[in-house]
């Protein structure tokens, strides 16, 4: 039988990295729409690892597949953190879209002393049928800049540059973003067991 993994996000710029991350493993890779699933999980955890634990929970006990879900924040420092959990809150409107979320980031930011360190969290959980629960969380530095810059990625990606690589993380080509941003180094963290992974 194929070792199947639901991949639980609906999030294109998500699937296609993690797609690209976990394409060696002989693992059939599928999304909720692959099979039909559709669900709105409230993330109402205190962390990142409680938000992707109930969305992989959800999932899991949905499908009766392994389910690996994540969570994902960018805290600024001046800003004590801040948006965190509410990253794609931030707006508190649902229909934001991500240049409005950025826009609303950079404001607040717009008198406050330069440089403006950042860093992405990402947390992954991965559920198994009977129960199991594997996780890991990591994170990338860098520092918001005003001025967007880059087509690809998502989110924030567009103003968070990382000064070592004299590029934004939209700048990044996609072989580049899954060696040092954070949603790679946290599936890394958390390949072995997806290597062990039986059907």
């Amino acid at each position: 039988m194929t070792k199947q993994l639901l991949i639980a996000t609906t999030n294109l710029g998500k699937r296609k990295e993690i797609f690209d991350l976990l394409k060696a493993l002989p693992i059939t890779l599928l999304t909720p729409d692959d099979i039909s699933l559709y669900m709105d999980v409230e993330e109402n955890g205190s962390n990142y690892l409680e938000n992707a634990r109930l969305k992989a929970q959800a999932f899991c006990r949905a499908s009766q597949l392994p389910t690996l879900a994540d969570d994902t924040g960018l805290e600024v420092k001046v800003l004590h953190g801040q948006p965190g959990l509410n990253s794609h809150r931030f707006t508190g409107q649902a229909d934001a879209s991500d240049h409005e979320r950025r826009q609303l980031l950079l404001s607040k930011l717009e008198n406050k002393p330069r440089p403006w360190n950042a860093r992405f969290v990402c947390a992954v959980v991965l559920m198994m049928p009977n129960g199991k629960r594997f996780s890991y969380e990591d994170a990338c530095s860098g520092e918001i800049i005003p001025t967007e810059r880059g087509d690809e990625g998502f989110g924030y990606d567009s103003i968070f540059f990382f000064p070592q690589e004299g590029k934004t993380m939209a700048e990044l080509t996609l072989d580049e973003k899954n060696r040092i941003s954070h949603r790679a180094k946290a599936i890394q963290g958390i390949l072995p067991i997806l290597k062990d992974l039986r059907s």
